[in-house]
C-alpha cells in the first residue's frame, strides 16, 4: 500500500518544507507524494507520475509493493472500458486486475506486438486472456508496435516507458505519467482504435499524423500545465521535437535507453554553442558506445555524459528542457521508433512535472558511472 510522504495543499504551507524549484513551485500547484517499496509517486490535480526504484540486491521473491500497486487500484476503479495497448504483460497483478474487469463486465480490449505478445508462449498473459474471452490484437509484423499505455473509462490515459512486466515494475528504470484530460484521452482513443478497428499499424496508418495538443488555458479543475501528444510514425515527430530543443535556453538532462537519432544529437549539439548552456545526458550502458550511438558524439562534443549504474536495464525515453517542458513516452530516439514502430510522445510543458523529472535524472545520474579520458576516441 502507497505511504503519503508528504502533501502539498494550496494555501496551507506559508512556505514547503524545502527550497527545491519544485517544492517552489508545488507551493502554486499543489501535489502529494507517496512511496512504494520499489518506487514513489506524485499526484497532482489532473495528473499523476510514477518512477519505480529497482533494487539489483532484492529477491525476486520479495517483488511487490511497487508502481504496479497505483495502477492496479485504476484497473479496480474502472466502470466502463478499458483500452491497452501493450508492447508486453507478464506481471501478475496487473494481469489478474485486467481479468477481473473484464469478469465484472467492463468493456476490456487489448492491442499488442505479435513477437512479444500473442506468440510469446513462455512469458506473457496475453494468451491467457484472449482465452478467457479478452478481445486481444496484435500488429502481424517485424515492426513493433511498441506502445505501452492504458485508456481508463475514456478519460485517463496512462504512459510512459513502462512494459506491462516483472522486470519493467522492479528492475529496469521507467517512468509512468497519466494525464486526466478529455482532450488527451480522445486522442489516445483514436490511435488505439486505429490500430485496433481499422489493423493500421505503422506506415499503413491513414492519418496524417494525429497530434493532440492542449496549449490552451487548463480547465479551473486541471493543475497541469500545456500539453502534447504525437504518434510515431504518421507525423513528422523529429521536426517537432527540434522545435522544442531549438527554442531551449539553459539546459537540457537525457536519460535514454537508446539514442541514435543524428537530426535529434545535432540540434542538442548545438545548443553547445553557448558556453553557458548545459547538456547532461545518462545512456543505458549496453551498447552505449556502439558506433550508432549518439553518446560518443555527445562526449566529444563536450557534453557531460554517464552510463546508467543499474545492472539491469535503463528503460526511459526522457528529454528534460530548461527544467520546464518533459518530453517522455515509448519512444526511443532510433530510426526504428522514428520510422517503422508504433509509438507514442507525450510533450508537458509544466515546471513541477518537469522538476520531479529532473530530480529522477539526479538520482539516477549520482549512480551512474563516468567515462574514462581513454574511454572514447575522439580524434
Amino acid at each position: 500500500m502507497a505511504r503519503v510522504l508528504l502533501s502539498y495543499t494550496a494555501g496551507a504551507l506559508e512556505t514547503p518544507p524545502t527550497t527545491t524549484p519544485v517544492a517552489e513551485a508545488a507551493a502554486q500547484q499543489p501535489f502529494t507524494a507517496v512511496s512504494y517499496t520499489f518506487g514513489r509517486g506524485f499526484i497532482g490535480d489532473g495528473w499523476q507520475v510514477y518512477f519505480n526504484a529497482p533494487d539489483s540486491n532484492a529477491e525476486r521473491s520479495s517483488y511487490a509493493d511497487g508502481i504496479e500497486v497505483p495502477l492496479v487500484n485504476a484497473i479496480a476503479d474502472a466502470r466502463l472500458s478499458l483500452d491497452i495497448a501493450a508492447f508486453e504483460l507478464n506481471h501478475d497483478a496487473i494481469f489478474a486486475a485486467i481479468l477481473s474487469a473484464h469478469e465484472r463486465g467492463v468493456a476490456v480490449r487489448i492491442v499488442t506486438d505479435d513477437e512479444h505478445g500473442l506468440e510469446d508462449e513462455r512469458d506473457s498473459h496475453l494468451r491467457e486472456l484472449r482465452e478467457a474471452g479478452v478481445p486481444v490484437a496484435d500488429d502481424g509484423r517485424s515492426a513493433l508496435m511498441h506502445n505501452k499505455f492504458m485508456i481508463i473509462d475514456g478519460r485517463a490515459v496512462w504512459t510512459g516507458s513502462w512494459n506491462y512486466t516483472i522486470n519493467g515494475a522492479y528492475r529496469n528504470n521507467n517512468n509512468v505519467v497519466v494525464i486526466e484530460d478529455p482532450i488527451v484521452a480522445a486522442g489516445y482513443q483514436a490511435e488505439f482504435d486505429e490500430m485496433f478497428e481499422r489493423d493500421e499499424f505503422g506506415g499503413r496508418s491513414r492519418d496524417d499524423g494525429t497530434i493532440v495538443a492542449r496549449n490552451g488555458i487548463p480547465a479551473a479543475s486541471d493543475g497541469i500545465g500545456a500539453i502534447s501528444v504525437i504518434f510515431a510514425p504518421e507525423t513528422d515527430e523529429i521536426s517537432a521535437i527540434n522545435e522544442i530543443i531549438d527554442g531551449a535556453q539553459s539546459s537540457i538532462h537525457l536519460m535514454v535507453f537508446v539514442f541514435s537519432l543524428d537530426d535529434l544529437a545535432d540540434a542538442i549539439i548545438e545548443k553547445l554553442a553557448d558556453p553557458n548552456f548545459i547538456v547532461r545526458g545518462i545512456f543505458e550502458n549496453r551498447n552505449s558506445k556502439a558506433s550508432w550511438s549518439q553518446l560518443p558524439t555527445f562526449h566529444c562534443a563536450g557534453a557531460e555524459m554517464r552510463q546508467d549504474g543499474n545492472p539491469y536495464t535503463l528503460h526511459h525515453k526522457v528529454i528534460i528542457i530548461d527544467a520546464q517542458t518533459v518530453i517522455t513516452g515509448s519512444f526511443n530516439f532510433s530510426k526504428s521508433a522514428a520510422e517503422s514502430n508504433d509509438e507514442n510522445i507525450v510533450i508537458i510543458d509544466d515546471a513541477v512535472i518537469a522538476g520531479l523529472y529532473l530530480e529522477e535524472w539526479q538520482r539516477i545520474w549520482d549512480s551512474a558511472e563516468n567515462l574514462q579520458p581513454d574511454e572514447i576516441d575522439c580524434a
